[in-house]
């Protein structure tokens, strides 16, 4: 193994029931030291299993997952290093005590007699996750994000070299989800810890993320880094996962003014600039979006999404322009 990996999966397959179309197929994967790496895809894709049998926690019926060249047995069967060194944050909060303080959950597990350590190493972790003015409150008293914070910190006692996240920002709200994706960075780059993290919405990993991997039916379709996939996706599927996009046949196209040689065509809500010179484009529904707006405009039954930064300007009834300066071509060659 490369010393820049810390992860690897050769031709991992992991079905239910022998269900092929349950679980990972044939899936072979290179997680570098160091980085942030987020497995996306829709719901049912694999990413769950596949992050379980980096784990340890599932076995696979074919293939190998490898930590630092050392096979990865099922936990099953007994701890290893491996297992030793990486920690689970899984979506259920399944692994603390809901009635004991916050200290009291994140202190678990680390030795009795060594008080003084249990002291820094609580405290370190209180604070890189910006807790610690919370340290005595009961765990069920708890906000959604302030959980998960706290169930970060308690993987992090231990001082891992691998932190697995499964779905890490479900039950955060939103406005403190920025914040907890800034902290986890920090972690990655202070502490050196590699993250694997599951995800389905792209907002949560496109701005933390340092390798994308796309799931599609258990199978890996895309991977590289956010930047590349969502600016020059190869599939379809990739770009519905990634951006907010409008999906067009090659004959509605046409009435956005694109001669598409394939079947469909995919146009990101951003690369829409809007204007009023010559209106053929009727806005039907106006969406706030905060610092812009999202307009739902429509022409001939041809429906489009575009991002507006001058909020309010266009009204739903109202009649604009659009040009369209990118767009992607998926699908079957046409004559």
């Amino acid at each position: 193994m490369n010393d820049d990996l810390i992860l690897e999966t050769i031709s991992v397959t992991k079905n239910y029931f022998g269900n092929k179309s349950s679980g990972v197929n044939n899936v072979t994967i290179f997680i570098p030291k160091g980085k942030i790496t987020a497995i996306v895809g829709e719901s049912g894709s694999g990413k769950t299993t596949l992050l379980n049998l980096l784990y340890g926690q599932l076995e696979p019926d074919h293939g190998e997952v490898f930590f630092k060249e050392q096979r990865v047995l099922n936990r099953a069967m007994g701890l290893q290093h491996a297992h030793k060194v990486m920690r689970m944050v899984s979506q259920n909060w399944s692994d603390v005590d809901s009635h004991l303080s916050v200290w009291d959950n994140i202190s678990d597990g680390l030795p009795d007699e060594d008080k003084s350590l249990t002291i820094q190493r609580v405290t370190e972790a209180l604070n890189m996750l910006g807790i610690y003015q919370l340290k005595e409150l009961p765990f069920n008293k708890l906000s959604g994000g302030e959980k998960q914070r706290v169930t970060i910190a308690k993987a992090l006692i231990s001082r891992p070299e691998v932190l697995l996240l499964d779905e890490p920002f479900n039950q955060v709200d939103a406005t403190y989800r920025e914040g907890l994706q800034h902290d986890i960075r920090n972690i990655v780059q202070e502490w050196g810890v590699t993250v694997v993290l599951v995800s389905h919405d792209p907002a949560e990993i496109l701005s933390m993320a340092d390798e994308l991997i796309v799931l599609k039916e258990g199978e890996i379709v895309e991977n590289g880094s956010p930047e590349q996939l969502y600016h020059s996706p190869k599939l379809l599927y990739t770009s519905q996962i990634l951006a907010s996009c409008s999906q067009l046949t090659s004959t509605q196209a046409r009435v956005c003014g694109i001669k598409s040689k394939r079947g469909v065509v995919v146009i990101y809500a951003e690369h829409i600039r809007v204007g009023k010179l010559g209106s053929k484009w009727l806005v039907k529904r106006v969406l706030f979006k905060g610092v812009y707006e999202e307009l739902i405009i429509e022409r001939n039954e041809v429906v489009l999404r575009v991002i507006n930064y001058d909020r309010g300007k266009y009204t739903k009834g109202s009649k604009i322009s659009i040009s369209i300066n990118k767009y992607f071509e998926f699908g079957k060659w046409e004559n």
